[in-house]
């Protein structure tokens, strides 16, 4: 791991979760542990409604913390119900946080190869829809992140499991003074909760 970003993850294994919230990352721990049990893939797409902030957040982190706690098999994705970019402030976020991030493709909707490892296959974040080509088509787990999402979706094709996980949207704060703090606030709370996730794998 990226020093820094080991910092970070310290931090995150600091922040408390409330019993409530525990309950919500219950079934996400149930799932990732049965298909581990069984040898089988496990494929994690974190679902919002433009792909631009939680579900990359989501994403990024969860693949970290199964690298992190040693988890085999474990592919994240992310997408939307549909695709706009990933948010320069997310990205200027994980990089303070300790990620190092590439710049594979410049435009409307950035490519980005982000690295929580200089020896690991980097993470590529850019912003599509949840079934783009580039996401797993089927026996995955359908982790919704926004409310809207959640209520305009009730059905992900292929999915094999959907779950529902929800996080308040930090774009609230765009434009304002605290911005940097929320944005860094959102992503220490998303990498605090997929670090419980996956420390209760076994």
């Amino acid at each position: 791991m990226n020093p820094n970003l080991k910092i970070t993850i310290q931090n995150a294994s600091h922040q408390s979760i409330s019993n409530e919230r525990k309950e919500v990352l219950q079934p996400l721990i149930e799932f990732i542990q049965n298909k581990l049990n069984d040898n089988q893939p496990i494929l994690l797409n974190f679902i919002c409604t433009h792909n631009s902030r939680r579900s990359h957040l989501s994403q990024i982190w969860a693949q970290t913390m199964a690298t992190y706690f040693d988890i085999p098999n474990v592919s994240c994705f992310s997408g939307g119900t549909e695709a706009t970019a990933m948010f320069p402030k997310v990205v200027e976020t994980l990089q303070k946080q300790g990620f190092e991030i590439l710049y594979l493709a410049n435009g409307n909707n950035p490519v980005y190869a982000i690295k929580y490892d200089q020896n690991a296959l980097p993470i590529i974040g850019f912003s599509k829809t949840y079934f783009h080509d580039f996401n797993p088509k089927t026996d995955y787990a359908a982790v919704v992140t926004c409310s809207s999402a959640d209520e305009n979706c009730p059905v992900v094709l292929g999915a094999e499991k959907r779950l529902s996980i929800r996080y308040e949207d930090p774009k609230v704060f765009d434009g304002t003074t605290e911005m940097d703090k929320k944005y860094w606030n959102k992503s220490l709370e998303i990498a605090s909760e997929m670090y419980f996730v996956f420390s209760k794998i076994k």
